[in-house]
């Protein structure tokens, strides 16, 4: 392996490892960034001189915290820098989980959230945050900027949370993985139907997560879920980028080891006690990835989740998603009167599955003046170049 593939390596192995450590140090969030990328650029004429380390991690890390303690030592400002509440628990994986949970921290808005997560634990760029959200460079340099100011004014504490806390800062925490996993899944404009760069993200923290906390059923769901969905991601999109609906895509090519995994995963998250949220959506990700075909999936199965899913998480997506689950037990007819009372409320404005699932409840009852209607309404609300071909192609 040549210096920069190692150095390449540990970036995405030890990133938020090395970070976590020198935070702890330093006591402040620019410091330490600044000091792991000094290291990891003194890496590349170091290695290149005497050989790559056996344990990359720990020399970048021990690199990374003596410039740390330089930097601060020449300023002289150890004791006024951010208050974060460190303890001295040496341990890496209570560093990274500490890193996680002050990135995510309920105070901060879930954009500035996902962006600091990003930033600081994947160790992603500024210019490819600011792509990933669709905004300039200095747009998400000043929000990322703004976030770190909002630590140290709020005086967030750099800890994991108590056993009491953990339940709402678990939570907000796997919600921003969730949301970079969806932003990955089918990104939110754009030419490509997929941000692979994304999904990959997503899932090495929800990796580091369920290692880190192994005992939460939550953290199991969620690393189950998105592993089904990349598992698909191969068949999701044809020749030229086409979109590739879940009845047409190739089952042969999906992956049947991460379909395994998260199998196992939901299996352990299930049996551990009442189902949250990323548990329930892993079960029903996983029945669909279980099925031979499209027409013998277990619909009656996913339908009694949707309903199970939608009592511990009522929204109006998990709502429109149960009754496209209604349609296909039931019959469109059936599934088109849920969605019609869902329009009503008016919550889905804008959204443009709630058209376009209405357009194929349509189209399947031969209405099909209106579900051209439905089709065009949804074209024009998305911003996905693939969606969009898909939607017009159906017109």
């Amino acid at each position: 392996m040549s210096v920069v593939q190692a150095i390449a390596d540990a970036h995405r192995r030890e990133w938020a490892r090395v970070l976590a450590a020198t935070v702890r140090v330093s006591r402040d969030l620019d410091v330490a960034e600044e000091s792991v990328q000094d290291a990891y650029v003194a890496a590349l004429t170091a290695w290149e001189r005497d050989g790559i380390p056996e344990r990359p991690g720990a020399w970048l890390t021990t690199a990374a915290r003596n410039k740390a303690l330089s930097t601060l030592a020449r300023r002289q400002t150890l004791e006024s820098k951010l208050p974060l509440l460190i303890g001295e628990d040496p341990e890496p994986e209570t560093d990274r989980l500490r890193l996680v949970f002050t990135c995510c921290h309920p105070a901060l808005s879930i954009e500035a959230r996902v962006a600091l997560t990003l930033r600081m634990v994947c160790g992603v760029s500024t210019p490819d945050v600011a792509s990933a959200f669709l905004v300039s460079e200095a747009t998400m340099a000043a929000r990322i900027t703004r976030a770190k100011k909002k630590i140290t004014a709020a005086r967030i504490p750099y800890r994991v949370p108590s056993t009491a806390e953990l339940p709402e800062r678990l939570d907000a925490v796997l919600t921003v993985v969730h949301l970079l996993a969806t932003a990955g899944h089918t990104a939110p404009s754009g030419d490509a139907l997929l941000r692979v760069d994304l999904t990959e993200r997503a899932v090495d923290l929800a990796r580091m997560l369920h290692a880190l906390l192994p005992a939460e059923p939550e953290v199991g769901g969620l690393l189950a879920l998105l592993l089904v969905h990349r598992a698909r991601e191969g068949s999701r999109v044809g020749p030229e980028g086409r979109l590739v609906r879940l009845a047409e895509q190739d089952r042969s090519i999906w992956d049947r080891d991460l379909i395994a995994e998260a199998d196992r995963l939901v299996v352990s998250a299930l049996r551990a006690g009442p189902a949250g949220r990323f548990s329930l959506q892993a079960a029903i990700a996983a029945l669909h990835a279980q099925a031979p075909s499209y027409d013998s999936t277990d619909w009656t199965q996913i339908r009694t989740l949707y309903d199970a899913l939608y009592r511990v998480w009522p929204t109006p997506v998990v709502a429109l998603n149960r009754a496209v689950a209604v349609s296909m037990v039931d019959g469109p007819a059936a599934g088109l009167a849920e969605l019609t009372a869902l329009e009503t409320t008016g919550e889905l404005t804008g959204y443009h599955y709630l058209p376009a699932a209405k357009a194929d409840l349509l189209r399947r009852l031969g209405r099909l003046r209106e579900a051209r209607d439905s089709y065009r309404e949804a074209a024009t609300q998305t911003d996905n170049a693939a969606e969009r071909e898909y939607l017009e192609t159906q017109l």
